[in-house]
């Protein structure tokens, strides 16, 4: 726009501005990052879905990465953040709780359990086959999944029984398409019919396609990077903040269940966690959704 254009149009111009803001203001979004792939499930609760582990990229070790992240409500909101112990670092949470742990109250171990760690894992994947979005077959996403999928790799790896061949599912030409298969049972999320298909090579081995796959993967390394993470300060003051301590009486409190002899925080999984309705959800997602509703 010249300046000329500029300045005869200034009073439509406030007016799109306007109509803008008014439209912005009545939005409500959150941020989706379309990196991760997450099924879909039905109205009854299943899924189904057909993926491919993928391997470790260029300079990395292994084809997954572990993150604790904690999701919980207090008096002061919520309280949604990874935990610095996926570093081998002091997290506030996880002091804090064994400081409840060990008072030896049936009230501060109860709330130790709703603010417990929970643990995810995430892979890189190759959508094979997703019924309820076709489009994400054949691309690669992220996917975080729980101990009980991670329990499945393990198996498939370790077998128990000596006639069992071991398998390495995140091999390009010798692994196996994962048949995710989601039931709701008894009102919660069940696992245990997924399974891994025979092996398999992706693309009948093509290496221009392989190659072109491996080149569009993520580095995983980069989510559990120190910078990815709140520092203790920081996440210390948020805790105090969704727990009501706003006085120097309730920090006092505070530090005083902090100091409490430490014993391990008791350690929960991503699956084991549970909606007020006793339905079962992905936790970051889940607490997520919650807090954007606030």
């Amino acid at each position: 726009m010249s300046f000329a254009s500029l300045k005869k149009n200034r009073n439509a111009t406030i007016a799109s501005l306007t109509a803008e803001l008014e439209k912005s203001q009545q939005q409500t979004t959150s941020y989706v990052d379309d990196r991760y792939w997450k099924p879909e499930r039905d109205k009854s609760g299943n899924g189904y879905a057909i993926i491919r582990f993928l391997p470790q990229v260029e300079g990395e070790d292994l084809p997954w990465v572990r993150i604790w992240n904690h999701g919980f409500q207090g008096p002061g909101g919520w309280y949604i953040e990874n935990s610095l112990t996926t570093l081998n670092q002091k997290d506030p949470v996880s002091e804090f709780n064994t400081g409840l742990w060990n008072n030896g109250t049936e009230a501060g171990k109860e709330q130790a359990r709703k603010q417990k760690r929970r643990l995810n894992y995430i892979s890189n994947i190759m959508v094979v086959k997703d019924p309820a979005n076709p489009a994400n077959e054949g691309r690669n996403f992220l996917y975080r999944y729980g101990k009980r999928i991670f329990d499945k790799i393990n198996d498939a790896m370790s077998p128990e029984f000596q006639d069992e061949t071991p398998l390495n599912p995140f091999d390009y030409w010798e692994g196996a398409d994962f048949k995710l298969k989601i039931r709701t049972v008894d009102g919660f999320v069940n696992y245990d019919r997924s399974e891994f298909d025979a092996s398999t090579a992706i693309f009948d081995g093509d290496d221009a396609k392989l190659e072109e796959l491996y080149g569009r993967q993520y580095s995983l390394q980069e989510l559990v990077a120190p910078d990815q993470f709140k520092g203790f300060d920081e996440l210390k003051t948020k805790l105090e903040r969704v727990l009501g301590f706003e006085t120097n009486t309730d920090r006092v409190k505070f530090e005083a269940v902090e100091e409490a002899v430490a014993t391990p925080e008791p350690e929960i999984s991503v699956e084991s966690s549970f909606t007020e309705d006793g339905s079962e959800e992905d936790t970051l997602s889940y607490f997520q959704k919650l807090a954007d509703g606030e």
